[in-house]
């Protein structure tokens, strides 16, 4: 009994970490379904979109913005990291979507090396809170090479559902 408990435990350990650390491709993010603008892939994760003529989802355009506005000053332009902060578009590649959820909702803090870095909790701040999927998608795309470096040329128009959802997150 005591060895069935601890393979089924070192298995749940062993399939959780192998999700976390799968890698994540193009083709692994490619938008299967759309709802309301917001583009999901085949397991049902919030992705990007990207039209031939380059125009962007709305959800990838405004993580782009979002990034820039809260994110890129510790963790640098476009999400290539700097000297404070580990570059996400490098992160998202074997990062899992509810992972990233949780780090950016309840911080994390990493000791190795004898070097201590601190991602702080953004839980409480709805100008990051609210636009979570936003961001995600932005840097799933950089992570996956789906989009380059810059601000995104073209964008979609905002959907209903992205409004709706913002008014209500942002209490307005």
């Amino acid at each position: 009994m005591a060895v069935r408990v601890l393979l089924s435990a070192f298995l749940t350990v062993l399939l959780g970490v192998a999700s976390v650390h799968a890698q994540d491709t193009k083709e692994a993010a490619k938008a299967v379904s759309n709802e309301d603008g917001k583009y999901l892939d085949a397991e049902g994760t919030p992705t990007y979109n990207i039209e031939p003529d380059g125009t962007v989802d709305w959800y990838t355009f405004s993580g782009y913005r979002r990034y820039h506005s809260e994110c890129h000053v510790c963790h640098g332009p476009d999400g290539v990291g700097s000297t404070y902060a580990p570059a996400l578009a490098n992160s998202l590649k074997t990062m899992d979507y509810a992972t990233f959820l949780s780090i950016v909702a309840e911080g994390r803090q990493n000791l190795s090396g004898g070097k201590e870095s601190v991602m702080p909790a953004f839980g409480d701040n709805k100008n990051v809170y609210c636009y979570l999927d936003d961001i995600y998608v932005y840097l799933r795309a950089r992570a996956v090479g789906g989009i380059p470096r810059g601000r995104p040329p073209k964008k979609e128009d905002k959907p209903e559902g992205a409004k709706e959802y913002e008014a209500s997150c942002m209490g307005s």
